[in-house]
């Protein structure tokens, strides 16, 4: 690694991009940004296969160019295998090239309970407990940005008390696994999208979900408002958390909002990929988390679909906007 060797242009970059009101909330960790040279593009991701596989068809050099070429986070979940070693494998590979991974652990019992389309997770909270102690154990020292459980916190409104207090007291310990265990890592709670939750709950949901100890929030993961949107709504979050003495910076998933949203969330059509991942924009990082052409479900442009299957004409038709 060459990390005390580099220079720190990234880190830079950060600190005249990030709103003030963002600097002012302290790191949970060390500083992952400082210890990497740029985005880790992971050449394994699923419109990167499909390019390999396809290189005669008409739609690869752009997705090649538009997206497989460009950073973007990893999903790991319950079809991920041994967690330790999926994990371990791929920040072993971004570290081996002085890259940033970003990673989404996405495997909380009653996964996606009130959406359907990607249900599932872990069997039990022990079993989510022990997934997630190996998850940031796989991570150790290495640098990572890591966004914990999308739809958690603002997927409550099919379950009932007993089960939410469940999940706050599951995604508590998960942060603090982090914390313990991955001090190099920047852990951030998916904290829904502007279309959800007023700002006022949702801090109140990640007060309780450990946010003090996390480094932050995620906005708008898998949708499609527009990052001015989010900002807006994040800002506001980071406003309302101070009610527990404290506030926070958010990473925006920009991967899909370059033509908003329409109102649906599930393979709407019509809708573009935003700007790539980056610092600042508004935020504290853009990133793309949801990887564009990958399935929302059974529904919209990607009916007869699976959640998470690359479809490369829905990715086409995102590099377009149609």
């Amino acid at each position: 690694m060459k990390r005390l060797l580099r220079p720190r242009t990234f880190a830079a970059a950060l600190a005249l991009v990030v709103p003030a009101v963002l600097l002012g909330a302290p790191a949970a960790h060390a500083d992952p940004v400082s210890q990497t040279s740029g985005f880790y593009v992971n050449p394994q991701s699923s419109p990167a296969a499909w390019v390999a596989a396809n290189p005669n068809d008409g739609r690869a050099g752009a997705i090649r160019s538009q997206i497989a070429q460009r950073p973007m986070a990893s999903w790991f979940g319950n079809w991920s295998g041994d967690i330790s070693r999926a994990v371990g494998s791929y920040v072993g590979a971004a570290d081996a090239v002085d890259k940033l991974p970003v990673l989404v652990a996405y495997n909380i019992p009653g996964r996606d309970a009130c959406g359907g389309h990607s249900g599932g997770g872990a069997g039990s909270v022990a079993a989510y407990d022990s997934w997630i102690a190996a998850f940031a154990s796989s991570i150790g020292n290495r640098p990572a940005v890591v966004v914990l459980e999308p739809d958690s916190l603002g997927d409550f409104s099919c379950m009932n008390q007993t089960q939410i207090n469940d999940r706050v007291g599951m995604l508590s310990r998960a942060v603090g696994q982090f914390r313990s265990k991955a001090p190099n890592t920047w852990a951030y709670l998916d904290a829904g999208n502007p279309g959800w939750v007023d700002a006022t709950t949702m801090a109140q949901r990640l007060n309780q979900a450990g946010a003090a100890n996390a480094r932050g929030f995620a906005l708008n993961v898998s949708n499609y408002f527009p990052t001015g949107d989010n900002t807006n709504y994040g800002n506001r979050v980071a406003s309302a958390l101070r009610n527990y003495g404290y506030s926070k910076p958010f990473v925006i998933d920009t991967s899909r909002n370059g033509n908003g949203s329409n109102g649906a969330w599930c393979n709407p059509a019509g809708r573009r990929i935003g700007t790539p991942t980056q610092l600042g924009g508004g935020a504290e990082m853009l990133l793309w988390l949801k990887t564009p052409g990958e399935s929302d479900g059974n529904c919209g442009v990607g009916a007869g679909s699976s959640a998470g299957q690359f479809l490369p004409e829905v990715a086409y038709k995102l590099i377009y906007g149609y």
